[in-house]
């Protein structure tokens, strides 16, 4: 194998390589007498990488997760990011991403946005909710766009360019996952080790258990700063935000002290189950 992808990557041009496995982890012996081969198998692999970018420094490399669990401490010193699921679901998303960054940071973790019609689970989710849970990783998109609408593609072009803006924070800031009392809220968000800067995300996966959502605490935040605190476009715009919308919720948004926003929080608006909204906090 060494032999082959040597080969490959020395006459073509190949700048990246996706490390796949997609087997089941059942041949866990060799026959006939069942002699271990797993862990020399993991050990294989890791040598084989190595080689391979020593050969070729500039190479990229992905490693799989669900195909065969490769996701360890050693797999990321030899690949530059991980493929989460082939689940490409943005509400299966919303837990992949959460627990898979327990372990990684947003940059190691590749998160695409896909059709409105995830192929793995047949739900169907508005641009909003797909873009806003791909935005917190290594943002993708795997989605054939000469299907997509002139509308779609000029709110996709929008999410991209956001992502751009916010790159230099998801991907060095430091990660906080927000408790809230209904399961069916999660909130996680970023914020710069300065913390003059953050972005939070809220999302509703389920029906929340009630009407009034109540507030949700900002934890993380520095509180002796003033922040103002208001939605990302184009979170800003998405539907069913019309009516009841809390202040910070329009476009001028709202100014708070952090000790305010930790320990008080903000109102949260009435979401739908599979919506999604952005915060973005800058000190004042």
């Amino acid at each position: 194998m060494l032999q082959r992808l040597d080969a490959l990557l020395t006459e073509y041009d190949i700048a990246y390589l996706k490390w796949d496995h997609n087997r089941e982890l059942v041949d866990a012996g060799h026959s006939p007498d069942g002699e271990p081969a797993v862990h020399r198998q993991t050990l294989a692999v890791y040598a084989l990488l190595d080689e391979l970018r020593t050969r070729h420094p500039g190479l990229e490399i992905e490693s799989c997760a669900s195909g065969g669990g490769r996701v360890d401490l050693a797999i990321l010193e030899r690949t530059d990011r991980v493929w989460a699921s082939d689940c490409n679901d943005a509400l299966e998303r919303q837990s992949i991403n959460r627990w898979t960054q327990l372990l990684l940071p947003p940059e190691l973790v590749g998160s695409h946005i896909g059709a409105a019609r995830s192929h793995t689970t047949g739900r169907t989710h508005d641009l909003a909710f797909r873009a806003g849970t791909a935005l917190f990783g290594h943002l993708g998109i795997e989605w054939d766009l000469t299907r997509a609408s002139e509308s779609e593609r000029a709110e996709l072009a929008r999410w991209v360019a956001l992502h751009k803006q916010l790159r230099g924070l998801l991907h060095t800031g430091r990660i906080v996952r927000v408790d809230h009392p209904d399961p069916a809220l999660w909130a996680h968000g970023v914020i710069s080790h300065d913390r003059t800067e953050a972005v939070f995300a809220l999302a509703s996966v389920a029906t929340p258990v009630t009407a009034h959502p109540g507030t949700l605490r900002l934890p993380g935040l520095d509180p002796t700063t003033t922040y103002r605190l208001r939605p990302l476009p184009p979170a800003d715009q998405a539907p069913g935000m019309e009516r009841g919308t809390p202040a910070w919720c329009t476009k001028d948004g709202i100014t708070l002290p952090g000790s305010v926003l930790e320990r008080v929080g903000i109102q949260i608006p009435n979401l739908h189950p599979e919506q999604l909204i952005l915060l973005h906090l800058t000190s004042r």
